[in-house]
């Protein structure tokens, strides 16, 4: 249920109240960052062994060019760290195509492979802020650049508990623009019916961070899961968390 209430006080907002979440999914909800990471890493240590590109991936990579991106906008500037363009090629293009999309697409099947592999839990402090949320009536979206959004959730048992999910098939097919880019979190709050103003937007990447800190939203939290909490804090937010248990006012 929608409300235009602000309802959610937050310990660390001195006493401000907000009306909505913006959740971003992998990382934040899910540990499913683990799984792209995982995907992603596969993915470029095959490309670049094939190719002879170096140096080779690492898990800084992830951090510095592919977390929270669309998945093209992640590949293409990797690729662009070690000196590498490709054609655009099309989102149609067949995984193991030499081009951005396709490159793009054998990253989404190695995801699908694990996450099929491994299967996936929400974390249960998110579980905990979820369950507080929903017995205040506050507002609630997902906002994730993953085309495989609606299938984690799905996966993790949290579908039902969101009324909105902008995910990387809105950006693809409404031509939404990504993070760092705040329109994605602020599409969620006008399909909520929340002003931006009050709502939080909840992200662990550092993109993510910079997208809350780039639209007018009443406070842009970050998830510490391995980017570290002074760089979320430097790159835009204004609190920063181990878990999201810590949102809940005692």
């Amino acid at each position: 249920m929608t409300t235009t209430d602000n309802v959610w006080e937050i310990p660390q907002s001195e006493g401000r109240l907000y009306a909505a979440a913006l959740f971003d999914l992998d990382g934040v909800l899910t540990p499913t960052a683990e799984v792209h990471m995982k995907a992603w890493n596969r993915m470029f240590t095959d490309y670049f062994t094939a190719h002879g590109i170096t140096p080779e991936y690492t898990d800084a990579d992830y951090f510095a060019y592919v977390d929270g991106k669309p998945r093209y906008d992640g590949v293409r500037a990797c690729l662009a760290s070690r000196g590498v363009t490709l054609p655009e090629g099309d989102p149609s293009d067949a995984a193991g195509t030499p081009t951005v999309c396709g490159i793009g697409n054998t990253k989404n099947d190695a995801f699908e492979a694990i996450l099929n592999e491994e299967g996936v839990e929400p974390y249960p402090g998110s579980v905990a802020l979820l369950d507080h949320l929903e017995s205040l009536g506050a507002a609630m979206a997902v906002v994730s650049s993953s085309r495989n959004a609606p299938a984690v959730l799905a996966a993790a048992g949290i579908a039902h508990r969101f009324e909105v999910v902008v995910d990387g098939n809105v950006v693809a097919n409404e031509g939404v623009a990504g993070k760092p880019a705040p329109d994605m979190f602020e599409l969620a709050a006008r399909r909520l019916g929340i002003a931006d103003a009050d709502a939080v937007v909840v992200e662990d990447a550092l993109s993510g961070v910079a997208a809350g800190a780039a639209g007018d939203f009443g406070l842009t939290v970050g998830v510490d899961r391995g980017a570290g909490a002074a760089a979320l804090l430097a790159g835009g937010a204004d609190v920063v968390v181990d878990d999201l248990e810590e949102l809940i006012a005692r």
